[in-house]
């Protein structure tokens, strides 16, 4: 969950940049937080709030990313998620972008099984995107991070995600010359999960999803989320990490972290 974190901070500062490589600084003065860190950290909250009662997730999971999102008002929240975050009554607005993504890898953390990874991410994500591809690509990394946990092989995740979500028979390499900016879960998740699948280290995956250019922070948070329970957070990364959190989100992730550790 500390990998969407990272992702987010290391890409903050190049979203939109055409970089076409990886050879970049990796933590710079322009680095900061985002809307993606913001609200995984709410879904975090979430869970903690829920106290063992996973029957009000969705209940938990609306109230606080109101409440985090009021909170950090000028995150880059996406215009739709704003009017439904001011709304007296909020309902979800169909949208199949990568928001829904972004934030789901607490799911993978506290589940205990395939199925409840998928209900969790549901749970989660239906608040607001419940447009079917806003649905699947939340799922989608929710389930690869899962099995990341789970310690599957590159290939059994790689596979699973063919036969239930995305095509894989593609290269970073060979898309990454016409590779555009998308924020759209089609557009963003696939390339996300082959830029973990095509790693060799948790930073190297970074440096993969951002190479990409476009939507940097929220790529690079997706496939952070499933490489951090895969290959583990190197203390100087996640120690250098922490610095770009506030007291407040600080805690948050203590507890989420305390309570649902991966052993």
């Amino acid at each position: 969950m500390l990998g969407a974190i990272v992702g987010d901070v290391v890409g903050s500062r190049l979203e939109l940049a055409s970089l076409q490589s990886k050879e970049f600084s990796f933590f710079a003065p322009n680095c900061h937080i985002s809307d993606d860190t913001i609200l995984t950290l709410a879904i975090c909250q979430a869970f903690l709030d829920c106290r063992g009662d996973y029957n009000r997730l969705s209940l938990q999971a609306a109230a606080q990313l109101k409440a985090f999102a009021l909170r950090y008002p000028r995150a880059g929240y996406g215009s739709k998620f704003l009017v439904w975050m001011l709304a007296d009554v909020s309902e979800p607005y169909g949208s199949l972008g990568n928001g829904s993504a972004m934030r789901v890898s607490p799911c993978a953390m506290v589940a205990r099984s395939l199925e409840e990874v998928k209900k969790f991410s549901y749970a989660v994500t239906a608040v607001t995107h419940n447009h079917p591809e806003g649905l699947k690509g939340a799922e989608a990394i929710a389930v690869a991070a899962f099995l990341a946990k789970e310690k599957r092989s590159k290939a059994e995740i790689g596979r699973y995600v063919q036969d239930h979500y995305y095509p894989m028979d593609f290269l970073i390499d060979e898309i990454r010359p016409h590779y555009q900016f998308g924020n759209t879960c089609p557009r963003t998740v696939p390339f996300a999960i082959k830029a973990f699948l095509e790693s060799d280290s948790f930073e190297d995956t970074i440096r993969t999803a951002i190479s990409l250019g476009g939507d940097t922070d929220t790529l690079a948070a997706m496939a952070g989320s499933i490489a951090g329970l895969y290959y583990g957070i190197p203390d100087a990364i996640a120690q250098k990490t922490q610095t770009y959190l506030d007291p407040y989100l600080s805690g948050v992730l203590r507890q989420f972290e305390e309570m649902y550790t991966v052993i």
